[in-house]
């Protein structure tokens, strides 16, 4: 028989006993069903978590801290280490930059200024930052471009920044931090910002004379970009770490007390120019940050990453999604178990068409790929119903579920599917259901064509 023969004959006999065909097809549904929702929760839940984490910086972006404490290695019982150094400098930056899966590296220099526009002032964290390297790092801008190599005295702002500002000398303004920032009318691409490390610039102020450093000039700068509200990076002003270099030198020299600012108090400016605060390294592949970040800690490095945070949020849920896949992976087995008996029950109730089949010169072969069809036509068929439904269930879940169950798994503002069913989920479940059809079927199969001709005959 050529294989039309074979399909039409192993459709006809399916067909011919409609009511077995559909019960066995319903088990094979509710068992795919089963095993693609309940893998789609855990699916769902992973998603759900890698937004999470993801709203707070990169995945592809590991952290070296100048200040860290080192992991305990041993089982001393000890939970407290005392906190560790190690200088961050340019000769780290280029090896790094060497480290197999490493797409870009950025050292980070940090100061604190105050800007000045108008009656307006602000105060800020200003970062320097290598601008060649920018767009890697994911700086996602709602107004503007980035910074260029070309930039010296251009900032980019983020958008946080701009609700700092407010007016000193205005009553109303005084105790503006323990309410709600205004909203000062500044065009900070447009109006001129000018920034200073001298605290006591731009305020009216009787008896802070004597802090004053009238060598300390203040600089304009330029905003060219607006760091997207929201973002992680929107909380600093971004400029040339070459610059802000030059900047912290000038200060050094032309203050008797580097580092400090007026009224004597230290906001953390780096008076420093060849030592980092951080170092951003940006790696290329999501799946190489854990092997890197592990290089980085080898070489004796602070080092952490979000990566870290979504592996242990993983781990504590790993139990959950095993026994969610096991659910639906024993619901499958017993529709396996539906096919083989289906199968077995339909040989010995064709046992003389076997017969007549051997007897008339069908080869063995042909017989066994009669059985096997049947029974993988029952499990693709029942896959693909089990997809359908397991669709509709998928959507009623993420429709009403969410309240029902009162699942929080998103941030604020995200719209959470608590059961996602991606497409080679939905292949791989129609293959699956195929081969568990072959399976169950290979037992009925192999026992037909055992059965002889002429017993088969006779017994009839």
């Amino acid at each position: 028989m050529n294989s039309i023969d074979i399909f039409a004959m192993a459709f006809k006999n399916l067909w011919r006993r409609k009511v077995r065909t559909i019960l066995t097809l319903l088990g094979v549904i509710v068992g795919t069903a089963s095993i693609v929702v309940m893998l789609s929760l855990g699916i769902g839940m992973n998603e759900s978590f890698k937004k999470q984490v993801s709203a707070m910086g990169s995945l592809n972006i590991i952290t070296i801290n100048k200040y860290y404490y080192p992991e305990i290695k041993d089982d001393s019982g000890n939970s407290y280490v005392m906190p560790q150094t190690r200088t961050l400098d340019d000769k780290l930056v280029e090896k790094l930059k060497k480290i197999d899966g490493v797409e870009a590296v950025t050292p980070l220099l940090y100061s604190y200024l105050k800007f000045v526009s108008g009656k307006y002032v602000a105060y800020a964290q200003v970062t320097g930052i290598d601008v060649s390297n920018m767009e890697a790092f994911e700086f996602k801008l709602s107004e503007g471009r980035l910074l260029n190599s070309e930039d010296t005295n251009a900032v980019v702002m983020g958008s946080s920044i701009v609700n700092y500002f407010y007016n000193p000398n205005s009553r109303s303004s005084r105790y503006w931090y323990y309410d709600q920032p205004q909203q000062p009318e500044i065009d900070v691409f447009n109006d001129k910002i000018v920034m200073t490390f001298d605290m006591s610039y731009g305020e009216i102020r009787r008896r802070d004379t004597r802090t004053r450093d009238r060598r300390n000039q203040p600089t304009e700068i330029q905003v060219v970009g607006l760091i997207e509200a929201g973002s992680d990076k929107d909380y600093s002003v971004y400029i040339n770490i070459d610059y802000l270099k030059s900047l912290i030198k000038a200060n050094n020299r032309a203050t008797r007390t580097p580092g400090r600012i007026s009224y004597g108090y230290y906001y953390g400016s780096s008076t420093k120019t060849d030592e980092y605060e951080q170092i951003w390294v940006k790696v290329k592949n999501m799946e190489d940050v854990e092997r890197v970040l592990q290089t980085i800690k080898d070489m004796g490095y602070g080092a952490s990453s979000l990566i870290d945070i979504l592996r242990s949020m993983l781990d504590a849920t790993k139990t959950i999604r095993t026994v969610l896949g096991a659910i639906g992976a024993v619901a499958l087995f017993i529709a396996a178990l539906g096919i083989t008996n289906t199968m077995i029950m339909s040989i010995y109730e064709r046992t003389k068409e076997i017969g007549v089949m051997k007897v008339i010169g069908c080869i063995v072969g042909d017989i066994r790929r009669l059985f096997l069809l049947e029974s993988a036509l029952i499990g693709f068929i029942g896959g693909l119903l089990g997809i359908g439904f397991s669709y509709g269930i998928s959507y009623l879940l993420n429709r009403a579920g969410i309240q029902f169950l009162d699942i929080g798994w998103s941030m604020p503002g995200q719209q959470t599917q608590i059961s996602i069913i991606p497409l080679w989920l939905s292949l791989a479940a129609v293959g699956f259901g195929t081969l568990v059809g072959i399976i169950s079927g290979a037992y009925p199969a192999a026992r037909a064509i055992r059965i002889s001709a002429l017993e088969a005959i006779r017994n009839e």
